[in-house]
């Protein structure tokens, strides 16, 4: 049976999600394959641009807070998806070794009205620098109950 269902996710719960290190190699071939402006893959670019030196793609830091919410939650829970969001800011760029630390925390949930066994919880995602917030986003996600994920005897 999974660790996390929807009963665990409770309004104002923060989940620790662990911190990464920006790895340079990495972060530019994500930005070959997926984001190829000149900043996210030139260092002399990256200096001409507004954003000072050859930073990440913003998707590039979402896809590694992704992969802490995997480890961290959905791999033992009773995820169902997610139907999407509202709001994604990136308000820092992000550089090669910076030390990025991910959270989330269950802003709402509630049970749903037309599937039995199955709620809707809005979570916020942040990365953070040091102090500093450098991206956050909200979207909705669905988690089976404990009940509705119980082997039928």
């Amino acid at each position: 049976m999974a660790t996390i269902a929807y009963e665990d996710l409770t309004p104002g719960r923060v989940f620790d999600l662990g911190s990464v290190r920006i790895d340079r190699d990495e972060m530019v071939a994500f930005a070959r394959r997926f984001d190829p402006q000149p900043f996210h893959l030139d260092e002399e670019a990256g200096k001409r641009s507004v954003l000072g030196g050859l930073c990440a793609s913003g998707w590039y830091t979402s896809s590694l807070w992704m992969r802490a919410y995997v480890d961290h939650v959905l791999a033992d829970s009773t995820s169902q998806g997610s139907p999407g969001g509202n709001e994604l800011s990136w308000s820092a760029p992000v550089f090669p070794d910076d030390e990025l630390r991910f959270g989330m925390t269950v802003n709402s949930a509630r049970p749903t009205k037309s599937r039995p066994g199955l709620g809707l919880v809005e979570i916020s995602g942040t990365a953070d620098r040091g102090e500093d917030r450098i991206m956050r986003f909200t979207f909705v996600a669905l988690f089976g109950t404990r009940d509705a994920n119980r082997p039928v005897s």
